[in-house]
């Protein structure tokens, strides 16, 4: 297939042949859990490559085993999902955290340090903070936006650096990491024996926005649950990059059992027929929420991607790494948590709920929701505050948006 293609049409057709399935014109569900081998020698080596016993062969395709290993669905979804980072070989979760888990567990080992940009997602943070280092894994934090120097300087300290991870935008601050300094660090540690990875939560800002693997990204990670699936109607995780990379990463899921089911990955399949313009029509009407936002006098500052109240470094960033904004937005109300609450409890078009990148427009309160895992002290150093709010902007009549938060804003 030309590679002149864009994404947009190249999901529709990718990794599927009608004619091997009764010529349905769209895949159909796979719910087996096991499959039939040609003969003996084909079944052997679907193992060897399963279990990481011996390399896949340049353009080799395995044969089906189970599908904790496995399936048509699944395999559709990371041939396809790939097209608009530009990655060779995807691995599809059941959850985001089980994407971030299990490629963190594929590359770490004991006595291993992970250096991370601060804050990140809540399980992500708990998985960082509380897990890993009962495994003698070391993680430590640096602030969402630092710069290379800064970067460097932790560095310095640390010893046996395997993994630098960054979210970006951080959640919930929408701050910003500088991928490309996060490469540069990785480099300078990096020795001809073991090379330090690059890995990048790229949920917020979605592929149509952001490519990662552009800044020299390894991994790019993705909560499948958020835009990609799209429509607050399943959960799954994603992690992408080089065949050699996500090759090892499939064995590890294969044992810890976290591969997604079939009917999870036949909606996901569904859903990126429009993953490009629902991203597109969702960030259009987080602009015109972000305009109410900056000018409403109970709102004491707007965090959005490229807003010149970010700072000029975060406005070089977002004009040097993305091509829009996305559509989550974190706010702060003038006053503290009770202010907040008051907005949270007064808007109706809005849903009270966690999770993000839904057709549904999403709001909620990270210092006791999404983020109440961390301490106080943890929250503070990364400027999650009582007052803040963040939206996850849907495909709502925008005017009708506006018109609730307004209200809801004045009640301040």
């Amino acid at each position: 297939m030309s590679k002149s293609i864009k994404p947009q049409t190249l999901i529709f057709s990718k990794g599927y042949d009608p004619h091997l399935s009764e010529g349905a014109a769209f895949p159909p569900v796979f719910r087996t859990s096991t499959f039939l081998f040609k003969n003996a020698q084909e079944g052997k080596r679907a193992f060897e490559i399963a279990y990481g016993l011996s390399p896949k062969k340049e353009g080799e395709i395995p044969a089906l085993i189970y599908t904790r290993v496995n399936n048509p669905n699944v395999e559709m979804v990371e041939d396809r999902v790939v097209a608009w980072d530009g990655m060779e070989s995807a691995a599809l979760f059941a959850s985001g955290m089980g994407a971030i888990a299990s490629t963190c567990l594929t590359f770490l080992r004991p006595g291993d340090t992970l250096l991370f940009s601060d804050p990140v997602y809540g399980g992500t943070e708990a998985l960082f903070r509380h897990v890993l280092p009962q495994f003698q894994i070391k993680t430590v934090p640096f602030a969402a936006g630092a710069t290379k120097a800064e970067i460097e300087k932790l560095a310095s300290d640390q010893r046996n650096v395997r993994v630098v991870y960054m979210e970006s935008p951080a959640n919930p601050t929408i701050v910003l990491n500088d991928l490309q300094a996060g490469r540069e660090v990785a480099d300078a540690l990096s020795t001809p024996e073991r090379k330090v990875l690059l890995m990048v939560d790229n949920t917020f800002m979605g592929p149509i926005f952001s490519q990662p693997k552009k800044f020299g990204a390894d991994v790019v990670l993705y909560s499948a649950t958020k835009f990609i699936g799209g429509h607050s109607d399943l959960v799954a995780g994603v992690a992408m990059g080089s065949q050699q990379l996500i090759d090892q990463v499939k064995v590890t899921r294969t044992l810890l059992g976290s591969n997604s089911d079939p009917e999870t990955a036949w909606l996901i399949l569904r859903s990126l027929g429009t993953l490009q313009i629902r991203m597109e029509k969702q960030q259009e009407n987080a602009r015109k929420i972000v305009d109410l936002l900056r000018e409403h006098p109970k709102v004491e500052r707007v965090a959005y991607p490229g807003l010149p109240e970010m700072g000029e470094r975060q406005v070089e960033l977002f004009r040097k790494q993305s091509t829009g904004p996305g559509s989550l937005i974190s706010f702060c109300v003038k006053g503290g948590e009770a202010e907040a609450f008051r907005v949270l409890d007064a808007v109706r078009e809005f849903k009270l709920a966690v999770s993000l990148g839904g057709v549904e427009t999403l709001i909620e309160h990270p210092g006791t929701m999404t983020h109440s895992d961390m301490t106080k002290d943890e929250q503070a150093r990364a400027g999650i505050t009582e007052n803040m709010i963040r939206i996850s902007v849907g495909l709502e009549d925008v005017d009708d948006l506006v018109e609730d938060l307004r209200k809801a804003l004045d009640l301040v």
